[in-house]
C-alpha cells in the first residue's frame, strides 16, 4: 500500500487513519507545490486532481482524505473503525464521516475568510450552527458514536484540532475535551511525529 503524502496537509489525517488501523504502508512524498512532482504517473492515477492524500492499494486507487479513511476502515478494520453496513449505527457514522469536509471545512473558510453567513443558502449552514451541532453530538460520550472511536473521529477530530491550531475553536469544554482526547491517541501522536519528520 502506498500513501501519497505531503506534510502539513490533509494527508496527515490519512496517516492517522492508517496508524489507527495498524496496517503496513509506504509514505510517498509528493511536493504539492512542485508541478514536476505532481506529474508522477502513479500519483495521478490515484489522484486525478493532483491533490494529497492519495492511496494505492493493489488495484485500488483513490484520493480525498474522507474516501481514504472510509476505505481503510471498511477494508482493514470493519466493525471496529467503521460500523458494518448492516449496523444501525452505520448511518450516523456516515453522517459524521462527511461532516468534516461537507460542513466543518466550509464553515471554517467562512469564519476565517470573514464571509457573510447565509444559513439558508450555504449547504454547511454557518459556523455557529456547525459548532453547535458538533457540541450536541458529543453529549452522548467521549466519541461521536458514544464509547466507540471510529474513522469519523479521525475526520472530525483532525479538523477540530486544526481549528484549535488557528484559534477558531469555540469556547466549549465538550469540544475542547474531545480534541484533547484525539490528540492523546497513540496513533495520532505517531502520525504527528511522521509529519514532523517529513
Amino acid at each position: 500500500m502506498k500513501l501519497y503524502w505531503c506534510p502539513r496537509t490533509r494527508a496527515s489525517r490519512a496517516v492517522w487513519m492508517l496508524e489507527e488501523a495498524g496496517v503496513d504502508y509506504e509514505r510517498v512524498f509528493i511536493d504539492v507545490r512542485d508541478p514536476v512532482a505532481r506529474a508522477d504517473t502513479g500519483f495521478l492515477a490515484a489522484s486525478p486532481m493532483g491533490k494529497v492524500p492519495a492511496l494505492e492499494d493493489g488495484d485500488a486507487r483513490l484520493a480525498d482524505s474522507a474516501a481514504i479513511c472510509l476505505y481503510v476502515a471498511d477494508r482493514y478494520a470493519p466493525g471496529s473503525l467503521a460500523p458494518a453496513p448492516d449496523d444501525p449505527e452505520r448511518g450516523r457514522f456516515l453522517y459524521w464521516m462527511f461532516f468534516a469536509p461537507g460542513s466543518m471545512e466550509p464553515a471554517m473558510a467562512e469564519k476565517m475568510g470573514g464571509w457573510q453567513p447565509n444559513r439558508g443558502a450555504h449547504g454547511w449552514g454557518d459556523f455557529d450552527t456547525m459548532t453547535r451541532t458538533l457540541e450536541e453530538a458529543l453529549s452522548e460520550g467521549p466519541w461521536l458514536l458514544g464509547d466507540r472511536f471510529t474513522a469519523a473521529d479521525v475526520m472530525v477530530g483532525s479538523t477540530a484540532a486544526f481549528m484549535k491550531m488557528f484559534d477558531i475553536l469555540p469556547e466549549s469544554d465538550r469540544i475542547g475535551g474531545y480534541v484533547e482526547r484525539c490528540l492523546e491517541r497513540p496513533a495520532y501522536r505517531r502520525a504527528q511525529e511522521l509529519d514532523a519528520a517529513g
